[in-house]
């Protein structure tokens, strides 16, 4: 199993699993232009994609989800509450899952979990080939003890890393963001981050990335060094997943 990431942030994300001839792309937040050159970057042919796997329905994860599904007649995947934000008929097939159930799209076997977040039914995942397993856990404002149970034991992980806190109260942002920001169901700061990676059995991780970066109220350098201190590892080991350039593949094994 590998994973890679085609962009992470305020302006789209996306993210890729692929194992053999699966290969998932989780959400689309970019329009299909922007989307295509950076697939082809990771030498992803989006005729190959399998299944696109949505998180939530806020639009720099969704934006691009329906044109890519009609273009190239890939099934979409979405828990019901996200699956309302879809036009009946404008998808080539919509699938619902449980963020309580596991579910199979090939020879991928994906463990959905709840997360606290502005949406309406936002889930994030945990991806097995049956030997190894990828955390994702991006746009969530606080973490559960479930959060803790689901990601715990990974052999990978790619976290969310939004803001600093100083830089974020320091920010031109209005009192009313600020605050939708660091709340309960906004995004989680690079100190919550780290905490729940000290909560984390991280015993058997192989790669670890951050991911959802704010480009106004962080930066790769504090990420670095404050969740390297969390996994007591040298800043260099820690991935970012970053708006323009996402992330080159990972592989697992």
């Amino acid at each position: 199993m590998r994973f890679s990431s085609i962009g992470s942030g305020s302006r789209g994300n996306g993210t890729l699993v692929v194992r053999h001839n699966t290969a998932l792309l989780i959400d689309c937040g970019f329009s299909v232009k922007q989307a295509l050159p950076r697939l082809a970057r990771l030498k992803q042919d989006p005729e190959s994609i399998t299944a696109i796997v949505v998180t939530h329905e806020h639009g720099d994860h969704i934006n691009g989800v329906a044109v890519m599904a009609r273009r190239y007649q890939i099934p979409v995947w979405a828990s019901h509450g996200t699956a309302m934000q879809f036009v009946a008929g404008e998808l080539p097939a919509l699938n619902i899952f449980s963020s309580h159930e596991r579910f199979e799209i090939g020879d991928l076997e994906i463990s959905p979990f709840p997360v606290p977040h502005d949406a309406r039914e936002p889930s994030q995942f945990v991806f097995s080939d049956g030997a190894h397993s990828l955390g994702l856990l991006t746009d969530v404002g606080s973490t559960t003890p479930h959060i803790e149970n689901s990601l715990s034991g990974c052999d990978a992980l790619l976290l969310e890393s939004n803001y600093d806190v100083d830089m974020l109260a320091q920010s031109e942002y209005p009192a009313s963001l600020k605050a939708r920001i660091s709340g309960p169901r906004g995004h989680l700061s690079n100190q919550q981050t780290a905490a729940l990676l000290r909560q984390l059995d991280c015993s058997r991780l192989q790669h670890f990335a951050a991911a959802h970066l704010s480009e106004q109220n962080n930066s790769p350098e504090i990420v670095r060094e404050t969740l390297a201190a969390a996994l007591d590892c040298g800043a260099e080991w820690i991935g970012i997943a970053d708006q323009e350039n996402g992330l080159a593949w990972r592989q697992l094994g």
